[in-house]
């Protein structure tokens, strides 16, 4: 090799960051969605969910929770890889089941649903996202933060165990497409160990 040769230096950051959804969104939130529950759930969602999939409705429902969120403690967030769409997360007052009372700690939100289209994984997008929804969640006053995982979803166990979270006892059955779906709830307490 030329002693006088040098690999080109790389400059610049890659063009990644995490914003609140606009009204615009709405579509590329859906495709997100769309995708990555035929690709990396699969195995999670029984078919007749992913064979009921309307994009059309999924744009719609998506929209509405952006323009219109049920309280000013719901939002959606939106990954981008440049101007790409490539994750999102929605977040807001979790229903309380009938026999749970409202956590001593303080305020919950819940974590409803983070994404991220399988093609953009590992690239620091869901991280972002969550610490962007935990952000916003501590700066509201939240205590504690949850979500539910479907039971055989270990991705994103694995993922939430990595960015310090934990099961925290509770279980639920879903109907999903006439196939029960088992999902386990996971928390963080802000500012605190799970």
């Amino acid at each position: 090799m030329d002693p006088g040769f040098a690999f080109p230096r790389l400059t610049g950051t890659a063009d990644v960051s995490v914003r609140p959804a606009l009204a615009g969104d709405a579509a590329a939130v859906a495709r997100v969605q769309g995708e990555t529950w035929r690709t990396a759930y699969r195995d999670v969602l029984p078919d007749s969910v992913l064979e009921a999939w309307d994009t059309a409705d999924a744009e719609a429902a998506w929209s509405a929770a952006i323009v219109s969120p049920p309280t000013p403690a719901h939002g959606v967030l939106v990954a981008l890889d440049g101007n790409r769409v490539v994750g999102f997360a929605a977040y807001g007052p979790p229903e309380l089941a009938a026999d749970e009372q409202p956590d001593p700690a303080g305020p919950t939100t819940e974590l409803a649903v983070l994404l991220v289209e399988p093609r953009w994984g590992r690239r620091g997008h869901g991280s972002r996202l969550l610490a962007a929804v935990a952000d916003l969640a501590a700066g509201n006053g939240t205590a504690r933060l949850t979500t539910w995982v479907a039971e055989g979803d270990r991705v994103t166990a694995d993922f939430l165990d990595s960015a310090g979270w934990g099961p925290d006892g509770w279980a639920r059955t879903l109907d999903a497409g006439g196939t029960p779906l088992r999902e386990l709830r996971w928390h963080a307490l802000l500012g605190g160990e799970a």
